[in-house]
């Protein structure tokens, strides 16, 4: 049997021990994308699994695999934590979770609910190199089994089960399957499980993009910087087991998502499909948009790989997303310090313009004060004539909306 044959026949032994579990995830045709971008557009649903992502796959393999063990250790402060922990209370094994000090209290008690009294969660460090750190330290003095999320064959072998749910639901196969991109675990299992033949296009956050550094640098590298929104994705070196399995795909199949075009299509899944996704889980379906040419009339599958959204951050997505597509811009006005020079700016404002932000600081020793100002329009084009009202009125102003640093300092 060849390396393929051998590996499918794996993920598919591991596909069917999981239905003692949980059942197959839905892969359902979308219609509100399909017509959106001419093709026939399917869903693999794996936000609907028992802890909402597919980490649980991985984890079940590798824990199956491993059932000599009587400790199992991660690190990790999401989706992992939660495959793992549910996977301890399955097979009643003893599992210790280490979680950055800074996690947010919703993903600890999630984990908590999930393991029961199977697991313990230890929060250590602020970063999570730190708490990675503490996690191997501790497995290796107690002698326990780590789970790694994504650079772990039986891992990666348990995440292709998705792939075989795929072949068994949808027989005709698909023209294009789409994958959102962190480690690299899932990616590796379908590449795996498909072989070159089936047509694959990698996702990933364009803050985080780690397989692309990869393919140009043939071979793993560590990013520099990583924008740790998409937190299920953002990772700053793909996985070295992963990589083997990736190694060769070609540079115009890995795609970048901007973080702020991600929470676009956070919105347009929730607000018209009611389907709730975490940034991650969100990359693949961002992705259509890139590649609608290539799409027309074919059948694809995007994998949305999870749904563990905090609405707390439905805030953050929302300013994000209108700051994406143009239609909200914080800028810094010089305004002069005398009688009626405010009324003049606000009568420049259009009929739809409405004023989010204004902070105004008066220092009587200048002739002129700084404000900033964020205004909400009705369409993107609406900022063109009011920024020409304000040049022709001899108002001075930046716009700092794409600004990153003055960004986040001021707003």
């Amino acid at each position: 049997m060849s390396d393929i044959e051998i590996f499918r026949d794996r993920a598919r032994a591991a596909m069917v021990a999981m239905r003692q579990v949980f059942p197959a995830t839905p892969l359902m045709r979308n219609d509100h994308l399909s017509e959106k971008f001419g093709a026939e557009i399917w869903l693999k649903r794996e936000d609907l699994t028992p802890v909402r992502s597919y980490k649980l796959r991985g984890a079940f393999n590798a824990m199956r695999r491993a059932q000599g063990a009587d400790l199992f250790v991660c690190a990790s402060a999401g989706n992992h934590a939660q495959g793992m922990a549910y996977m301890c209370r399955h097979f009643g094994k003893r599992g210790v979770i280490f979680m950055p000090v800074t996690t947010p209290q919703q993903k600890i008690d999630k984990t908590r609910i999930f393991g029961g009294d199977f697991v313990e969660i230890r929060l250590v460090g602020d970063y999570f190199d730190d708490t990675l750190a503490e996690a191997q330290s501790f497995c290796a003095a107690e002698g326990g089994h780590f789970l790694a999320p994504f650079d772990d064959d039986e891992v990666i072998e348990g995440q292709a089960t998705i792939a075989a749910e795929i072949e068994a639901e949808l027989p005709g196969g698909a023209d294009l399957i789409v994958l959102p991109v962190g480690g690299g675990g899932l990616s590796a299992g379908i590449r795996s499980y498909f072989g070159p033949d089936q047509s694959l296009k990698f996702v990933e956050p364009a803050g985080g993009a780690s397989l692309a550094a990869a393919v140009e640098a043939g071979g793993p590298v560590t990013l520099n910087k990583v924008d740790s929104f998409v937190d299920g994705a953002a990772v700053a070196r793909i996985g070295a087991r992963p990589w083997d399995r990736l190694n060769g795909i070609d540079r115009a199949d890995v795609l970048a998502a901007p973080e702020d075009r991600i929470c676009t299509t956070m919105l347009e899944m929730l607000n018209i499909e009611g389907i709730v996704l975490e940034p991650a889980g969100a990359l693949a379906v961002d992705a259509l948009d890139a590649i609608r040419d290539q799409i027309r009339g074919k059948r694809v599958i995007c994998i949305t790989s999870g749904g563990n959204f905090d609405f707390e951050r439905l805030p953050e997505v929302k300013e994000r997303a209108q700051r994406f597509s143009g239609v909200k811009k914080y800028f810094i006005l010089r305004l002069p310090q005398r009688p009626g020079a405010l009324k003049e700016f606000l009568n420049l404002l259009g009929p739809g313009d409405d004023i989010a932000r204004f902070e105004y600081l008066k220092k009587s020793a200048r002739n002129f004060g700084s404000v900033l100002i964020g205004i909400e329009a009705k369409e993107a084009r609406d900022f063109e004539g009011l920024f020409q009202r304000l040049d022709d009125s001899g108002f001075a102003y930046r716009d700092i909306t794409q600004d990153t640093i003055l960004a986040e300092f001021l707003i």
